[in-house]
């Protein structure tokens, strides 16, 4: 589990029914508990978990009997580890305890915000009108987070191919150049024989260009699961000028709408703002959010509240003012969503077509200036028997 320190992780699995024994860094459990944690199946995540919910609504607003609902979901996953999960919630059901429970039950298989969603939906006697809703939150969630996966992948697998391309030309073709040069006794410029230098390490030592990015990614990974050094790596990113904006915007949709959903759907403000603060990435901000709840519990509004830390969009206090004010907060939360989910969009699509062109341009440069800086001596040669 996620979460800012073990005290949270001991409250969670208390509101989840559980009784905690100990809770630890994931980081101190050794690697083989994370590799096995990376490899083991998920039930319900991304496009399964909005199948789920999309199709109990169908089935709930279509008549039928919530057991009987889960029953007929119970054929669709293909994999064991769904069909066990529905199956125990479809058990606890038939037992007399509400879905909402059951969920809860499923250790941390569905999120605080898909538990309490479900849980007003029951308080209000609709349910499935609930699970429309959130299936519908669930899928935009799911495609902005595709558009920011879809815009990194193509320049790092483009990155990738040409670095390796590179190591080889540098680490094979250029030290069987310098092998001829030599045995001709060829004078050579300085910025070719830096080059023929960089094939000769490229080639002695190209493991130890492999591994010291692996890692350092593996630094990376553990480094990250510090509370300290995340926290001041998200506060980094967002004094960055180009990626700091877009963060705080991709943010802001994400808590807008998940505050939206919540409240239109009956659940209170606050425990929608201590949900909408666990689904926020940038811990920054999330201790914003923190902040701002406890200014709401002392009557300050939302607006003001988020204002405080001067790093939420002012387009975005702006909006959820308004709705404040006119008494349709809900409304115009869904409605700042939205426009950030579009700003991000668009900022994304910029991005990437300016990225792409920018990084072929600069790895194609440095190709070439290798392979120029190995063929004009043997030109110079050429012409000087000719």
């Amino acid at each position: 589990m996620e979460a800012a320190s073990s005290t949270e992780v001991v409250q969670r699995l208390q509101e989840q029914g559980h009784l905690p024994v100990e809770a630890k860094l994931a980081s101190e459990a050794g690697a083989s508990s994370s590799w096995k944690a990376l490899f083991k199946p998920k039930p319900f995540t991304g496009a399964r978990l909005v199948q789920f919910t999309q199709q109990l609504s169908t089935l709930l607003g279509a008549g039928q009997p919530l057991d009987r609902a889960l029953t007929i979901l119970l054929d669709l996953p293909e994999d064991d580890t769904a069909k066990s999960t529905v199956a125990d919630i479809r058990d606890a059901v038939r037992g007399g305890t509400s879905l909402s429970v059951a969920l809860e039950r499923q250790h941390g298989t569905f999120s605080r915000l898909y538990i309490n969603m479900v849980r007003a939906g029951e308080a209000g006697g609709n349910l499935h009108e609930t699970l429309s809703r959130l299936d519908d939150y669930l899928e935009r969630s799911r495609v902005l987070q595709g558009r920011v996966i879809n815009a990194l992948i193509y320049p790092a697998i483009l990155m990738a191919m040409v670095g390796l391309s590179l190591m080889f030309l540098l680490g094979y073709v250029v030290p069987q150049f310098g092998a001829m040069y030599e045995s001709l006794d060829a004078e050579l410029p300085m910025f070719t024989q830096v080059v023929l230098w960089l094939g000769l390490f490229v080639r002695d030592w190209w493991i130890v260009l492999i591994a010291i990015p692996a890692v350092g990614f593996l630094w990376f990974d553990r480094k990250r699961r510090d509370p300290a050094f995340r926290e001041a790596l998200d506060a980094w990113l967002l004094k960055r000028k180009f990626v700091g904006p877009l963060i705080a915007k991709i943010e802001t949709a994400r808590l807008a709408r998940t505050l939206g959903t919540l409240v239109r759907n009956g659940v209170p403000l606050m425990t929608a703002i201590g949900i909408g603060r666990n689904v926020l990435n940038n811990r920054i901000l999330a201790a914003d959010v923190d902040a701002a709840g406890e200014d709401v519990k002392n009557g300050v509004a939302l607006s003001t509240a988020l204002g405080k830390g001067k790093r939420f969009p002012r387009l975005a206090l702006q909006m959820i003012q308004v709705g404040e004010e006119s008494g349709a907060l809900d409304a115009m939360l869904m409605k700042t969503a939205e426009t950030f989910e579009q700003d991000t969009g668009m900022a994304l699509d910029r991005m990437l077509a300016a990225l792409v062109p920018v990084v072929t341009v600069v790895l194609a440069g440095v190709v070439a200036t290798v392979v120029m800086a190995v063929l004009l001596p043997l030109y110079d040669l050429t012409n000087a028997i000719g």
